[in-house]
């Protein structure tokens, strides 16, 4: 008897054990940005033109982006943490929606801008595509706008 009831509760913490492995099966992902990278040019005037990289991520509402052009330069070394960019994108064909921060890795003099991530509220189906990205480095402003379409496409959430 001691044996049966051994297997009926291993037998009912196996089963448990499927039936939680199939909910978290079926449960939604997190959101998926789709394409995850995206390229297009930017033409910064006087600081200079270049392609832009930018990785996009999502978790629910939630999303980042991460900037890296060889548009601009640093004339200097720059901190990490000291670069505040704005990345405007045009949303859903019109309209638009901005992604700030100030998260950017250590650029050593020479190297291209990489700023982000960048954050930003996302809702499920929104099409963004890269319009125009403004940083704030020393106290000068840099205005780029986008003199591409962004390929593959847009990001979509």
């Amino acid at each position: 008897m001691r044996h049966d009831m051994l297997s009926r509760g291993i037998g009912s913490a196996l089963g448990a054990g499927v039936l939680a492995v199939g909910a978290l099966a079926m449960a939604p992902a997190a959101g998926a940005v789709e394409p995850r990278t995206a390229t297009l040019s930017f033409d910064c005037g006087s600081f200079g033109s270049g392609t832009a990289t930018l990785t996009a991520a999502q978790n629910g509402t939630s999303a980042t982006i991460e900037v890296s052009t060889s548009a601009i330069t640093a004339p200097i070394d720059v901190a990490a943490g000291s670069v505040a960019s704005t990345l405007t994108l045009t949303k859903n064909g019109s309209g638009t929606t901005a992604f700030t921060g100030n998260s950017n890795p250590a650029i050593p003099a020479g190297g291209p801008v990489s700023t982000g991530p960048l954050t930003g509220t996302v809702a499920a189906g929104d099409s963004l595509a890269g319009k125009s990205l403004k940083i704030v480095v020393f106290g000068i402003t840099v205005t780029c706008e986008a003199t591409s379409a962004q390929s593959p496409g847009p990001f979509v959430f």
